[in-house]
């Protein structure tokens, strides 16, 4: 089935196929075509152009766009959207004075998100998960990774998997998995770090690998969880069973992560709350994408990415919601857009290339997802009537997304 948008008021993201991701001053610059059209096929972008050129007769089944911004749909590379319950407590706890890492050492963080997933079933997982990714959907997002990592045995780690594998095939949004079985440590293994690094190369890492449930795999690489030999075993390990690399990192302290991950070829490096001069230089010539979570350094009141340094440095820079219950417990791209441009001094155009095409790098979905470009996905976001596509982050809380289209079809 054919579907024509038509005086589309700013139809945003414009790029050839060959442009995977944009870095530098080229993040200033969105493309796009006032007064425009865009002709969808199946799931695809079939063509677009300027409204005087529209084919009117192509089909009888037209969308209005009049005053309207389409643009990409959101491409959130980095979730944790597979999770038990929430821990509004330790939200409480932090108002009442007490750190991430305080609350973290008494048993709650990571620990304690294991502890209620163990205790439920697939089945309740799978029903929560699916209502967080239908409202990150309605939200405008069209492509998001899902993490593991509040398993921390390999029964669990492989019920979220699962779950994420479900998801994927259900719902029209695109969806990467990532293992992350080394998120922290399990309170079995407290003083035995070595003993979990080995379980989780010898034993998760194979198995998750047989029953293909993950893309890639990831490792908080951080004082206090995993060091650089860890992260190196571990990424080592995930590589030689064709899982590509990604980490979290720097998001406390800056311990050398960042030039392991690009020596590494990791895809992406997330959170970079503290970045050094050594880690700018490190990104400087690699195909890694720096990633920044704002809507974590908001919820936790931790400094913010410093994107200013990324993007002047010529380096490419992907925005994502971090969307868990412990330090992100929000999976709103429009949010973490805006943030990026009020706390991270960044501009509109870099926000939204930042959250779309970068964001899409960000996962391996740049071929389909995060730019108009024909033969990519039919995913787009239709506003509500919008003088600029500037009023997205202007106004902040404001919800402008009126219409969702995932792989050619209206949510």
């Amino acid at each position: 089935m054919k579907t024509l948008l038509i005086n589309i008021h700013q139809l945003l993201q414009i790029r050839e196929p060959e442009v995977s991701f944009v870095a530098g001053g080229e993040m200033r610059d969105l493309p796009l075509i006032q007064n425009a059209w865009l002709l969808i096929d199946k799931d695809q972008i079939a063509d677009f152009g300027p409204m005087e050129t529209a084919p009117l007769n192509a089909t009888k089944n037209i969308i209005d766009c009049t005053d309207r911004v389409v643009m990409p749909t959101y491409c959130d590379s980095h979730t944790h959207i597979v999770y038990a319950g929430e821990r509004v407590d330790e939200f409480v706890q932090r108002l009442e004075g007490k750190s991430y890492q305080e609350i973290a050492a008494l048993g709650g963080g990571i620990l304690n998100s294991a502890a209620r997933l163990d205790k439920t079933s697939e089945k309740q997982l799978y029903e929560q998960a699916a209502q967080r990714l239908e409202l990150c959907a309605y939200q405008g997002t069209g492509a998001l990774e899902i993490k593991s990592g509040y398993g921390l045995n390999l029964e669990a780690e492989l019920k979220m998997l699962r779950v994420a594998k479900r998801l994927s095939e259900k719902y029209p949004v695109a969806i990467k998995t990532t293992f992350l079985g080394a998120h922290a440590l399990p309170e079995l293994y407290k003083n035995q770090k070595d003993e979990y690094v080995q379980q989780i190369c010898k034993e998760m890492i194979p198995e998750v690998a047989a029953q293909k449930l993950a893309d890639y795999i990831d490792v908080f690489c951080e004082e206090g969880y995993f060091d650089l030999e860890d992260t190196e075993k571990i990424l080592s390990a995930g590589a030689r069973f064709g899982l590509k690399g990604k980490i979290h990192v720097n998001q406390f302290n800056a311990i050398g992560g960042v030039a392991l991950g690009v020596a590494m070829e990791v895809l992406s490096v997330d959170h970079l709350e503290e970045l050094i001069e050594e880690d700018l230089i490190a990104l400087e010539n690699s195909q890694t994408m720096p990633v920044a979570l704002p809507g974590c350094s908001l919820f936790l009141d931790i400094p913010f990415t410093p994107a200013r340094a990324i993007i002047d440095r010529g380096l490419p820079l992907a925005l994502a919601t971090d969307f868990n219950p412990g330090s992100a417990p929000s999976g709103n791209m429009n949010l973490v857009v805006s943030l990026a441009c009020m706390r991270m001094k960044m501009t509109p155009a870099e926000a939204l290339n930042a959250a779309t095409i970068n964001g899409a790098y960000a996962m391996g979905l740049e071929a389909t997802h995060g730019s108009i470009t024909k033969g990519k996905k039919a995913s787009l976001i239709i506003t509500d009537p919008l003088k600029d596509f500037s009023h997205l982050p202007y106004d902040f809380g404001q919800n402008h997304i009126d219409q969702v289209i995932l792989n050619g079809r209206l949510l």
